[in-house]
């Protein structure tokens, strides 16, 4: 089993930035595919943005492309979303997911957090 926490979450004016982490444990692998996705009220979960095991490739949702970047330290099990310019509409609670295989950022994943509230509002 793997296990996600989330941080990071609060309350933000717009323009802001905020950074999320999450860090994992239990039997996990630097090999794992990880994403954040995120929930706002009333919609539907929306993938915002994944990671391979290396870092080196990278996929966002159009929504937060030139906004948000994804990063992962494997030594330290820990993923981060740095937002920038936070907008009203990026108001969602944050999740993050890990699944143990290569491919896809948009795919199914095994693992979530219990996610992280992250409120833009003036």
């Amino acid at each position: 089993q793997v296990q996600l926490v989330e941080s990071g979450g609060g309350l933000v004016q717009p323009g802001d930035s905020l950074r999320l982490a999450c860090a994992a444990s239990g039997r996990t692998s630097s090999t794992y595919t990880m994403a954040w996705f995120r929930q706002a009220p009333g919609k539907e979960r929306e993938f915002v943005a994944g990671i391979n095991w290396s870092g080196l490739n990278t996929d966002y949702a159009d929504s937060v492309k030139g906004r948000a970047t994804i990063s992962r330290d494997n030594t330290k099990k820990t993923m981060r979303l740095q937002m920038n310019s936070l907008k009203p509409e990026d108001t969602a609670v944050y999740y993050c997911a890990a699944v143990p295989r290569t491919g896809s950022f948009r795919g199914e994943y095994n693992y979530w957090g219990q996610g992280t509230q992250v409120t833009v509002s003036s």
